[in-house]
């Protein structure tokens, strides 16, 4: 009698196992689905954020070599016949590789046309 009822059970426990796999299977799909577009929506993130943030530092360039000439113009009189100028004595630091500053002297009292240009692709210029 009691190989009967082990012999009924067999068959009963076979289509439980195999729903319970077919759940476990069904389930991980969509979490091997999100593991596989997980590293494509970061990077096509990260180049969102790169052109934002090469954007702002291009912004900050031009603000701050402004911002300088027009300290030096309060504090000195007139405003710096060139850009080395602000660098030596306000601490300017430009970086070369990254923008070309276009720095037009007309006159000790006019403001000078400050141009700030990208060259690397990073901040969104030519290279």
């Amino acid at each position: 009698m009691d190989d009967k009822k082990q012999s009924g059970k067999q068959p009963f426990l076979l289509p439980l196992l195999v729903l319970k796999w077919k759940k476990t299977i069904l389930l991980a799909i969509p979490v091997v689905l999100f593991l596989l577009a997980l590293p494509f929506a970061l990077h096509y993130f990260s180049q969102g954020v790169g052109a934002q943030t090469g954007a702002e530092s291009l912004e900050m360039m031009e603000k701050a070599v402004t911002r300088a000439a027009i300290e030096c113009y309060a504090l000195e009189g007139f405003y710096p016949p060139t850009l080395e100028y602000l660098g030596e004595n306000y601490g300017i630091a430009t970086d070369h590789k990254q923008f070309f500053i276009d720095y037009t002297y007309l006159g000790s009292n006019l403001m000078p046309i400050i141009a700030v240009i990208p060259i690397s692709e990073e901040v969104g210029g030519f290279e």
